[in-house]
């Protein structure tokens, strides 16, 4: 891959559309563009756990936000780019769905209060709806 090509990349637990700002050794330099898949709330190391010394929140990559992903996350992508905005409005509301399944389960419950603090920023930020 090189320089100026739109990819797929996973940054931690999100997936994003992105072009290729630079080739390191073992990483990629990507500019966001896009969201597909916004990041998981909680801890990185203990997924899916509720009590942890400490629950994030995880906004996803801002637009043209550049962040160094590890080679084998970085995929070629062909199809058109979607509006920043619009991707992560439709990304946030699927993880929102996915969590309302399941109300009966704590790391559910915080990741949508996690994901709640995350909207109100979001909503400053880009002057969007949820």
């Amino acid at each position: 891959m090189q320089i100026g090509q739109v990819v797929t990349a996973f940054n931690k637990t999100g997936k994003y559309i992105g072009e290729i700002t630079a080739v390191k050794p073992d990483t990629y330099t990507v500019r966001c563009l896009a969201v597909l898949i916004h990041p998981r709330q909680g801890d990185l190391h203990n997924p899916n756990e509720a009590d942890v010394p400490f629950f994030h929140e995880r906004k996803a990559l801002a637009f043209r936000e550049q962040a160094n992903i590890p080679i084998k996350m970085v995929k070629p992508y062909e199809d058109e780019i979607p509006d920043y905005k619009k991707s992560l409005v439709a990304s946030v509301e699927k993880l929102k769905n996915q969590l309302e399944t399941k109300t009966d389960d704590a790391y559910s419950v915080k990741s949508l209060q996690a994901l709640d603090g995350v909207i109100k920023e979001y909503e400053l930020m880009y002057s969007i709806t949820f």
